[in-house]
């Protein structure tokens, strides 16, 4: 060949149409004189990889001038595509990762929505990227880079994504075809062409106005509604009359969290130890306070059974589903859920003295042991699973004489004591340790592994005392969060002999 083909990577999770949108890009090359080639690399399930999907276009004139026709590429290589289109922001910072985005060669068109892969969702901490710094880093990649929200764009048209980035593509000008041409691709695959036009027309019309930012978010009401009920309304008062008001948003966030996970009462308990931590020293404008009270509700809420099964039976949660699923009306869906309780779990739900009983048991336990080998799914939009999972849910008028309870007040008690007796000296390392409870969360096993890496912290806390820097604690905390399997944080406290 005596010229290069245009090509053309497209980077595509499963069900967003990325096969459909290369098979368009190969349809309309073909129609309009051009050899055209696609291949594609299934990317690994569970939302660690996308499929690639990659294109090359070559004049048929140009072929037949070159007496013969063209051999093309099977895979893109990197400093050598002219088009990259990614269906979310994360798979644009994989191609520009990939080296398939250059600042002298490539178009880089992009949705900024984010779906969060596995690792970002299974980290013990924030494990989300920084979107804004995937956008900086494909902007100074590309020698041009479209963006917008396309999965936005595409449920207002009652589309696909594909069809909204192949409308981007067209805008974009980058390829030799007519906006005619591209709409008569669609038209010529005859499914959901009307809504796929339309999609397609605001594809177009944003790419071709460059439109690069996004709106701005909707500004919080400055005031909080008040409450109707006189007791929730009385929480809120004394919220707004015994606390500093930048403290305000965490704590009645708190209370409304503890109140839907328990009860009033619990809302209260969970105020009076607010109040301890608010009568401490404090700097840098009563954050002390407010970490605390952050993580306090966030513990305090600990996930049991109860509070698994009253989530999964959640009518917002039926919605929410029925909405990703993008249900219509007249379908039928149903949603199974995979349980698997171990018999800690099962003492935990128990009352304290029946649940320690069971735990050092013999044959009770191992009958146990063995009914709960293995899990069991259950239907939650069936009657039979709805309630089976609702009498669970129920059972959370009994949590304050669990074991479960027990065990989980005595660890908040012993961390409010030790930020208390730290605070007396130390305002900016209880701060830091308040932040350890970031370490507890989860259920199950994610539980196990983080109290696990939690308690190692904490005697190597005990350990050194007050002669703990801050930042020292901010990074054996960031060393647990990083392995749940505890290796970092072991090297971390032997690098400061603290192991």
């Amino acid at each position: 060949m005596t010229g290069q083909p245009i090509k053309i990577a497209i980077l595509a999770m499963g069900g967003e149409g990325g096969g459909v949108l290369a098979d368009w890009i190969v349809d309309m090359g073909e129609a309009n004189g051009y050899v055209a080639q696609t291949t594609s690399v299934p990317g690994v399930a569970q939302r660690t990889g996308a499929t690639i999907y990659y294109v090359e276009l070559y004049p048929e004139a140009q072929a037949r001038a070159d007496g013969g026709r063209p051999v093309l590429a099977l895979m893109p290589l990197p400093g050598d595509v002219d088009v990259v289109l990614a269906s979310e922001l994360m798979e644009a910072g994989r191609a520009v990762q990939r080296g398939l985005v250059t600042r002298d060669r490539s178009t880089l068109i992009a949705s900024t929505h984010r779906v969060y892969s596995i690792a970002e969702k299974s980290a013990m901490g924030d494990g989300r990227v920084d979107s804004a710094e995937l956008l900086t880093h494909a902007g100074k990649a590309a020698k041009r880079f479209i963006r917008f929200d396309m999965a936005q764009a595409a449920e207002d048209a009652g589309s696909v994504i594909s069809a909204v980035l192949f409308g981007a593509l067209a805008g974009a000008g980058v390829l030799p075809f007519s906006r005619a041409q591209f709409e008569a691709t669609i038209e010529r695959g005859g499914v959901g062409v009307k809504p796929s036009l339309k999609a397609f027309g605001v594809g177009f019309a944003r790419a071709q106005g460059a439109v690069a930012e996004e709106p701005p978010p909707t500004a919080l009401p400055a005031t909080v509604p008040q409450p109707t009920h006189p007791a929730v309304r009385a929480l809120v008062e004394r919220v707004q009359r015994d606390f500093p008001a930048a403290a305000h948003p965490v704590l009645l966030e708190g209370v409304r969290r503890l109140i839907d996970y328990q009860d009033l009462a619990y809302a209260g308990l969970y105020l009076d130890r607010a109040a301890a931590i608010a009568a401490l020293p404090s700097r840098d404008e009563h954050r002390l306070l407010r970490e605390t009270a952050r993580h306090l509700a966030l513990w305090m809420s600990y996930e049991d059974t109860a509070r698994v099964a009253a989530l999964k039976t959640r009518a917002s949660r039926f919605e929410r589903v029925r909405g990703e699923a993008r249900v219509q009306d007249g379908q039928v869906f149903s949603i199974n859920e995979y349980m698997h309780p171990r018999l800690q779990e099962i003492c935990e739900t128990l009352p304290g003295g029946l649940g320690r009983w069971l735990m050092d048991s013999k044959l009770p336990r191992k009958l146990v042991e063995r009914l709960t080998q293995k899990g069991r799914v259950i239907q939650t939009s069936s009657l039979r699973g709805y309630l089976m999972l609702s009498t669970v849910a129920a059972m959370k008028r009994w949590r304050r004489s669990t074991l479960r309870y027990a065990e989980e007040n005595r660890r908040i008690e012993e961390w409010l004591q030790r930020i208390a007796a730290t605070a007396a000296s130390h305002p900016e390392l209880a701060v830091e340790l308040a932040q350890c409870q970031r370490l507890v969360k989860g259920y199950s096993d994610t539980h196990e592994r983080g109290l696990r890496n939690y308690d190692t912290l904490m005697a190597a806390f005990q350990r050194a005392g007050a002669a703990l820097a801050p930042a020292t604690l901010r990074e054996l905390r960031d060393a647990a969060l990083a392995d749940e399997h505890g290796h970092k944080l072991r090297a971390a406290l032997a690098a400061h002999a603290l192991a």
